[in-house]
């Protein structure tokens, strides 16, 4: 009787788990961004605040890229002031995608760039 217990609450604890976890994923939504030879092809975009994991591409850059995120007004050369969140878990390779891990974006604006490729430093996304 106790196995039988037993193995009912283990399956209704790895249900609620997924369940739970299904729902978490569904609120993450994906930002994806592609990198030519020194420059991001979207130069600026509007979301709503949230939790976003970025994609980023790399096409045809010739050599590893990454992406790195600031809010507006912060030092973008100091890394402490880099949401390290949105690093790519990996650098990206030409012709790959790599993306980073869950980064929340609260109302504001941030800059993007990629100082491997290089690319501007004028990237915004404006968060409403």
């Amino acid at each position: 009787m106790k196995n039988i217990i037993a193995a009912i609450v283990l399956v209704f604890t790895v249900a609620f788990s997924a369940n739970a976890q299904d729902k978490m994923n569904k609120k993450v939504k994906t930002i994806d961004l592609e990198q030519t030879p020194g420059e991001f092809t979207k130069k600026q975009l509007t979301v709503v605040p949230g939790t976003y994991v970025f994609e980023i591409a790399n096409n045809g850059v010739g050599h590893d890229v990454g992406f790195v995120l600031v809010k507006k007004g912060e030092d973008i050369s100091k890394p402490e002031n880099h949401i390290q969140t949105a690093y790519v878990t990996k650098v990206v390779a030409t012709g790959k995608t790599q993306s980073s891990k869950p980064t929340v974006l609260e109302k504001g604006e941030y800059v993007y760039f990629c100082p491997m490729n290089p690319t501007a430093t004028d990237n915004t996304i404006v968060v409403q």
